[in-house]
């Protein structure tokens, strides 16, 4: 499996245009992504984030452990007859990034994560989808994994056009709803925001260097390379959630 590198900045919301600008001569829009109103390529990312009842995950990032995974069902947008969601398990070592996703279809999830493979709830589900499921499933039972965040963000996501493997992307109006359930994944009610005045630039590559073009702006910014979670943020805020234990407690 290959391994991504991804770095994270947080930049101020009237930069947008700007930065926006700047790295026109490099990127292109992803164009599987709809085009909006304003005439840009984005979508809206929906991703419910699951934890032990230790709270192992975000004790992990709190700490800094260098190895460590997360959980979470992703889905995209609003939800459709026959929307489809991904089982993920991000996986990260340093700043490297691997991910298990096997995409099932948000009519049939509910009874996969109830009954596994069991009573032919994941007979859709086939092939490298299947084994990655199965890598999810066993660590929810395994580890008594359960729903303690909802993510909702916009994303307009880039290409580079001279590496294709470069992903820049601008992730928009950050919100968060403690303690969902799965039911939650497409609500757009009881969001708050996260970083208000803020969104999150990430740039993800393959090859072991940043490219140079998006260090020199990076650079031109002023921007400060930082472990930001869209997880575990919300935890420590204390005018979004009631999670009062800390490192250690």
């Amino acid at each position: 499996m290959k391994y991504r590198y991804e770095r994270k900045y947080l930049v101020p919301n009237e930069r947008l245009d700007e930065l926006r600008t700047r790295i026109k001569p490099f990127l292109r829009p992803d164009t599987f992504a709809p085009i909006n109103e304003k005439g840009l390529y984005q979508y809206t990312v929906r991703s419910v984030y699951y934890d032990t009842p230790e709270f192992n995950s975000l004790y992990e990032k709190w700490e800094g452990v260098e190895v460590r995974k997360k959980l979470r069902i992703r889905g995209y947008d609003r939800q459709q007859a026959d929307s489809m969601v991904f089982l993920e398990i991000k996986r990260k070592l340093g700043d490297r990034i691997w991910k298990n996703r096997a995409q099932v279809s948000y009519n049939d999830v509910h009874e996969l994560l109830n009954t596994g493979f069991a009573n032919g709830a994941g007979k859709n589900v086939k092939g490298r989808n299947e084994e990655d499921a199965r890598k999810f499933l066993f660590n929810l039972y395994r580890y008594g994994y359960r729903p303690v965040n909802l993510i909702v963000y916009d994303r307009e996501p880039f290409h580079g056009k001279f590496d294709p493997g470069v992903r820049i992307t601008f992730d928009k109006n950050i919100r968060c709803k403690m303690w969902p359930s799965l039911k939650d994944l497409y609500t757009n009610s009881g969001l708050r925001l996260v970083w208000k005045d803020f969104f999150i630039l990430e740039i993800k590559y393959f090859e072991n260097k940043m490219p140079t073009w998006a260090r020199s702006v990076v650079q031109e910014f002023g921007l400060r390379h930082e472990a930001l979670s869209k997880f575990a943020t919300p935890f420590e805020r204390k005018d979004i959630s009631v999670f009062n234990i800390k490192i250690g407690g």
